[in-house]
């Protein structure tokens, strides 16, 4: 089955920050969010920007070594992940279902990683250079719910 993909392209933090407020306005519990792309593409910068949208007024950095970060939001917990330095084994230890399909916002960065693991249902998010501060996010719904959530943005006029 061939999925449909959405883009959105950001000229710098402020459109990144957009994009992220408009798909923080449709989380509901339990939204999976994986992103990838290289080294310095930009995955915490959105991370941060997801979490300011639910309202964590903490400071959200990257949870490289820590792995998983919780944070209390207005209106959702949310758990941020980065998952590069784990082992498929490692990963599966943690019980990662118990965020999965919890009560929070998940957002995990290299996500690919554990592919394996991950819900049936997400919003996969590619993100990739075009430029200095420029950004090419690619987002592939994967279940019906975040399918919507495109199709509601994108007749919107927010991704392309």
């Amino acid at each position: 089955m061939v999925r449909a993909s959405y883009e959105f392209i950001s000229q710098n933090t402020g459109d990144t920050a957009m994009l992220a407020e408009r798909l923080a306005s449709l989380f509901i519990r339990g939204t999976v969010i994986t992103l990838d792309g290289e080294l310095g593409a930009g995955k915490t910068t959105f991370s941060q920007a997801v979490a300011r949208a639910i309202g964590v007024t903490e400071v959200v950095n990257s949870p490289t070594f820590t792995i998983i970060k919780e944070y209390e939001g207005e209106r959702f917990p949310f758990y941020h992940m980065d998952v590069y330095r784990l082992s498929q084994e490692e990963a599966d230890e943690l019980g990662l279902d118990d965020y999965f399909y919890g009560e929070g916002i998940t957002l995990i960065e290299w996500a690919s990683l554990i592919e394996e693991l991950l819900p049936p249902d997400h919003l996969a998010i590619e993100i990739g250079h075009t430029g200095e501060e420029g950004r090419r996010f690619v987002l592939l719904p994967k279940g019906e719910v975040y399918e919507a959530w495109c199709r509601e943005l994108k007749e919107n006029g927010y991704l392309l």
